[in-house]
Parts: structure tokens; sequence; C-alpha cells
């Protein structure tokens, strides 16, 4: 039990390291929120989605979609489309509203968008259901759900780590000039991702 702990939570913590649109859309919300209560509904919204997933891929549920390298190279190419947007919808975000307002505009837009690079993403959703789910052909039973609930756990505690630490950094200035820079940041490195696997789905 305690070794499928330990391979789940490393195995976790090597995918969500690397940079991409889920951690940078909470990171950016850590940022912009005047507190960090105000970037809560996305931290919660995707780790929930994270969960969701993984617990789908352990099952093996999702693994019979993902089996037609057709269905992957769809998720890909809808993925591209989807980064574009979202690189766009960061783009013009204004970061100098008023604190009190800026929180309320979170709220109604960053469960939408958490949940969308969350559910939408195709790195996410590869990652979870080719790696996570191929892992956890290696258990059964308890263990099983044990490899589960740990590369969960470790979505949870990045993901409040995450925007803790957006929070930090958008309170190094007065916030608004800092977060209109944030905000481009992630624009631009969202629109590589989204090159990067426009690239990959070209034949070779």
């Amino acid at each position: 039990m305690l070794s499928a702990v330990i391979h789940g939570f490393i195995l976790a913590i090597g995918l969500i390291l690397p940079l991409g649109a889920q951690n940078i859309f909470i990171f950016n919300q850590g940022a912009r929120a005047p507190r960090i209560t105000g970037a809560l509904a996305a931290i919660i919204a995707a780790a929930l989605s994270d969960t969701l997933l993984i617990f789908l891929a352990v099952s093996g549920a999702s693994l019979l979609l993902f089996s037609d390298p057709r269905v992957q190279r769809l998720i890909m190419a809808g993925g591209v489309l989807f980064l574009i947007w979202i690189g766009f919808s960061i783009w013009k975000e204004q970061a100098n509203l008023k604190p009190d307002h800026a929180e309320l505009f979170a709220a109604k837009k960053q469960v939408t968008f958490a949940l969308s690079v969350s559910l939408l993403n195709p790195h996410a959703l590869l990652d979870t259901i080719g790696v996570i789910g191929t892992n956890a052909l290696n258990y059964s039973g308890s263990e099983k759900w044990a490899f589960a609930a740990a590369c969960a756990s470790v979505s949870w505690l990045w993901f409040f780590g995450l925007a803790w630490c957006g929070h930090g950094v958008g309170k190094i200035s007065d916030g608004t000039r800092i977060r209109s820079l944030i905000n481009k940041l992630s624009a631009v490195m969202i629109w590589g991702i989204a090159l990067y696997l426009a690239f990959s789905l070209l034949p070779r």
C-alpha cells in the first residue's frame, strides 16, 4: 500500500511540474486576486477536474476512449484551437480593475476557465490517461485507489501552492502593472504551447 502511495505521489509531481496552460492560469489567478481567497474557485475547480480525470483513468473507463490514435489527434487539434482562444482571453483581461470588482469578475469566469484548461487541455488528458492510467494497471483493489488518491493529492497541494506563489508575486508592486504584465506573459506562453501542439500534429 505504501509503495503505491509513494509511486503515485512521485509520478504526479513529475507530470504536474512542467509549464502548461493549467499551471499558467492558476498562477495568473493568484497574482491578480486582491486576496488569495479570490483564487479559491479556480484552485478548487482545477483540483476537482484533475481528481475526476485521475479516477476515470485509474478505473479504466477513459482508456477505451483514448485507445484510438484518431481520437488522440482530434483532441490535440481541438486543444490547439482551445489554447489559442484561452490566450486571447487572458491577453485582453483587464488587470486594472478595482479590487472588489476584480474578485467578482474572477468568480464569474475563473471556474469556467479552470474547467476548460483542465478538461479540454490535451496535455492534461493524455498525461492523465496515458501515464497515470497505465501505471495504475500495476495495482489492484485498495492499492489501486491508494495510488489514485496519492496522485490526486498532488494536484490539490500544487494548485494551492502555485496560487499562493502567484499572489506573492502580484503583491510586489501596486498590482496593476505587474498583473497586466503577467497576463501578457501568460498569454504568450499559452500560445507557445499551442504552437508546439500544432507542430506535433504535422506528418513526419
